[in-house]
Order: C-alpha cells, then sequence, then structure tokens
C-alpha cells in the first residue's frame, strides 16, 4: 500500500505545481457593497462611482479554502504536548473518533488564491469600462470514505472506494468589460476575455476495491486515467523488471521534466449579468461568469488498466533450497507478489493525444437586494451562488446585512450555507477620493494550530489597494 499512495503523492504534487502560479478569485461577501472596485468579477453589469487604477499585486488579494475535510479530521492533539501529531490512525484515536470528521459520501477540498496583475475601471463611452489581467485556477481533490474507513478499520470484508480524483487547471486572462444603463430600471453588462492557459492536470481511479475475506486478501486497482498539459512538459517512460526477470516500461513520474515555460493553451471567456429595479428599494440582478473553454495544445494520457493483487499467505515452504520445488521456496513466492504488486501500480504513458478543449469552471449568481425606507444607509442582501465544476461544483447561499454610514465607508456581514459548511463574513471598504483599501473574509477563520494552520478547509482572506479618481 505505501508504494501505491507515493505513487499517487507524486502525480498529485505535479498538479498542485500546475496551480501553483495562481488567480484572483472573488469575494462573495462584497457582492452588495457599494463601489466595491470589483464587484464586476462577479457581475459584470455593476459599475462604480469611482474610476480607479489597481496598484499593481496589491491591488486584490484573495486566497481561499473550501471543503468538508480539514487538518482537524486528519490530525488529532497529542495530550502530552498539546501539538496536533496523531493521525485518524492512531491507535489511541478510538475508530468513532478518527471517523467522526469524513463526510459519508465524498470527501472534498478545493483551493483558490489569487493575485490581480492589472485593473482599471472609469466612466466612458455612455457606461462604466474595465480592463483587467488575472490569473485564475482552481484545484480540486475528492477522497471517498471508504478509503479513510480502510486505512483505519481494516476489516475482512469487501471495501468499494468510489472515485478518487484530482484536478487543476491553471490560465490567465485580459478582460474588457462595459456596463451602461439601458433604462432608468435596467442595467446590463457584458465581459470578454482573451484566455492564456498556464496548465491543467487530472487525475481520476474508478473502481478501486479491497476483498479482505477468509484466508485471502484481493486489491483491485480499479482504472486510473491521468491528463497533464502543460508547455514543453515531458514525462520520459523507465524499464523496471519483474522479479521473475522480465522487463517493462511505465511512466517514470519521478523524473518530469519542463523544457522552459509558455502559453499551455488559448480560448476566449464571456461574462454576462443584468440588475433591475422592481420598485424604489428593491432590485435583483443576476450573472453568469466563466463561460468559456480553452483549447490545449497538447494532452499527455497516462493510463492504467483494472488489475488485481491477490494474497493468500506462502504455502508449502521447503527447508532447503537446492531440494525444492519449482515455486516452492520462500523468495519465488515473495518475488511473485512482488511482480502483482508492480503491476497494481503501474501507470502507462500514452503519449501526447494532441490538443483538446475544455470548458471552464462556469458561476452563477442570482442576487436580491433590498433598502430600508426609514434608513436608507442600511440594505439586506440575498446571493445565490453555483459553480459549475463536474464533481467539483459547489452550491451556497449568503445573507447579508450592509451598511453605508458615510459616502466614503460602507461593508457588511453576512452569514452562508453551502455544500460544505455554515459560515460568516464580513467586509469594510474604505474610498476616499484618491484611495481605495478593502478587506473581508467569506469564512472567518476559526480554530487554529499552534502553527497557525487552519484546523478547518474553509477559511478565506481578500485584502487590496487602489487608487481612485
Amino acid at each position: 500500500m505505501k508504494k501505491i499512495f507515493s505513487k499517487a503523492q507524486v502525480l498529485a504534487i505535479a498538479m498542485m505545481a500546475v496551480g501553483a502560479a495562481a488567480t484572483a478569485q472573488d469575494l462573495n461577501s462584497a457582492y452588495f457593497t457599494q463601489d466595491f472596485k470589483y464587484r464586476h468579477d462577479l457581475n459584470p453589469a455593476f459599475g462604480n462611482d469611482q474610476g480607479y487604477v489597481a496598484i499593481p499585486v496589491l491591488g486584490n488579494i484573495n486566497a481561499k479554502l473550501q471543503g468538508n475535510i480539514g487538518v482537524e479530521d486528519l490530525l488529532f492533539q497529542d495530550p502530552a504536548t498539546g501539538k496536533y501529531s496523531r493521525t485518524f490512525m492512531h491507535p489511541d484515536v478510538s475508530y468513532d473518533q478518527a471517523m467522526a470528521g469524513f463526510n459519508s459520501g465524498t470527501n472534498k477540498i478545493s483551493a483558490d488564491i489569487g493575485l490581480t496583475l492589472i485593473s482599471v475601471g472609469f466612466k466612458a463611452l455612455g457606461g462604466y469600462n474595465t480592463i483587467e489581467v488575472r490569473e485564475k485556477t482552481n484545484v480540486g481533490v475528492q477522497l471517498p470514505y471508504e478509503l479513510f474507513d480502510f486505512a483505519k478499520n481494516l476489516q475482512n470484508r469487501n471495501y468499494q472506494f468510489g472515485t478518487i480524483g484530482v484536478k487543476a487547471t491553471s490560465f490567465a486572462e485580459v478582460a474588457l468589460g462595459h456596463s451602461r444603463q439601458i433604462t432608468p430600471n435596467l442595467r446590463v453588462g457584458a465581459k470578454l476575455k482573451v484566455l492564456l492557459g498556464a496548465g491543467r492536470a487530472e487525475l481520476n481511479i474508478e473502481g478501486m476495491q479491497a476483498n479482505l475475506t477468509g484466508n485471502k486478501w484481493t486489491l483491485t486497482s480499479g482504472e486510473a486515467k491521468g491528463e497533464i498539459s502543460l508547455k514543453g512538459i515531458n514525462i520520459p517512460n523507465k524499464t523496471d523488471e519483474y522479479k521473475n526477470g522480465q522487463s517493462f516500461q511505465k511512466a517514470d513520474l519521478g523524473n518530469i521534466d519542463v523544457d522552459g515555460a509558455g502559453i499551455g493553451g488559448f480560448g476566449f471567456g464571456l461574462d454576462l449579468g443584468a440588475v433591475y429595479q422592481i420598485i424604489d428599494g428593491l432590485k435583483v440582478s443576476a450573472a453568469v461568469t466563466d463561460l468559456g473553454f480553452i483549447n490545449w495544445s497538447n494532452n499527455i494520457l497516462l493510463t492504467q488498466k483494472k488489475g488485481q493483487f491477490e494474497f493468500d499467505g506462502f504455502h508449502d515452504l521447503a527447508v532447503k533450497d537446492a531440494n525444492a520445488a519449482p515455486g516452492s521456496t520462500f523468495k519465488e513466492q515473495k518475488n511473485n507478489y512482488a511482480d502483482q504488486l508492480t503491476d497494481f501500480v503501474s501507470l502507462q504513458n500514452q503519449g501526447d493525444q494532441g490538443s483538446e478543449s475544455k470548458t471552464l469552471a462556469a458561476t452563477a449568481n442570482v442576487g436580491v437586494e433590498y433598502q430600508l425606507p426609514i434608513y436608507k444607509p442600511l440594505t439586506f442582501g440575498l446571493l445565490g451562488q453555483h459553480h459549475f465544476n463536474g464533481d467539483y461544483s459547489w452550491t451556497e447561499g449568503r445573507l447579508s446585512a450592509n451598511w453605508s454610514p458615510l459616502k466614503w465607508l460602507n461593508g457588511g456581514v453576512n452569514v452562508a450555507i453551502n455544500n460544505f459548511c455554515t459560515s460568516a463574513g464580513w467586509v469594510l471598504n474604505i474610498h476616499p477620493s484618491g484611495f481605495n483599501f478593502f478587506i473581508g473574509m467569506d469564512h472567518i477563520l476559526g480554530k487554529t494550530t499552534k502553527e497557525f494552520v487552519p484546523l478547518s478547509s474553509n477559511a478565506n482572506l481578500a485584502v487590496g489597494m487602489n487608487v481612485t479618481f
């Protein structure tokens, strides 16, 4: 089993490396915050009272982590030291305690880390215009409950592992946006994006299972499929040998090489949005962002066909090798099991499959905002959001109270329920003439380890500084 997981870790690390040059994400807590400079990223119909120029790199920094599995589910405190140094597999951690934190279906975690390189907003051409250069990265991991159950509670029964997956996509976008008032009650906006792909990687394992019954263990590897699109990447093959002397070829994931850097894909994206004022003090809005695709210029395919590893012990071992019948020595039987295990974990490199188009992970937003008639600086908003990303999709509802006590100061607090957790968020937006500073969280940071690592997989921080005019 150790060898199996070492292979998976190598590929996962390669995928995370693709996502390391990551991107600007969006602060949902600021959807109803007036004159928040980056509301147009949530809905391109939104404009601003002020024009702005982002301070490079510092204009909009956003790091977001969300999921239904976290450090607190995998690590437990050592009573003697207070440190989270015991894994859920530690013998002093009971089965019920260890499994309580895992989702009974699929355990997921996703990460978005962001930087805005260039962003400018200004009034012209009868509306509000934006020019942006950003990077975007989505990284997701999903692990079935049965995998943790198998690791903690090894028993004589059949374990079905479902889908094991890792996915990462990273690209840069150059975007031009425009919004304008169509009627006194209707405002619309759109944003056209040119997409430059940095890299993409995905691994899925289907049908993996372990049947531990009687005196025989049978492990079924399932069918594995990995895809990597990265300019200049080379995954060499290497020759390995079975213990019985035969040789075979497999992908050498320990020696992945990238020859220089470049654009791995090219595509287009589109954001569409609208805001409609039903009556005085009541608005509805809707948007769909990241509609589009990227055509990746190369697509390296890694596959593994379903295989089995059977272990039923050592039988009829000979005492002396010189007098042993063929296949009866400990060394021969050990080598036979080793050869089965080698087949069980070997990914085959199918080479570059040529170009392939992949759709973006789109997001739909629908909002309703109500302004108190007796105190207009206070509004209440309800935002519904759905992120379309296959197995890594999620849905969220967020209720917020938004306050603008001064013309140059506003913010709000909110609560949200999504597929992963219930959370609370906040935002503060300071925008006097000449300068803008904002800070906010979609999920307030909870309990951490002594090393300040969040125990929950749900955490978020957004901060930015911009020059206004």
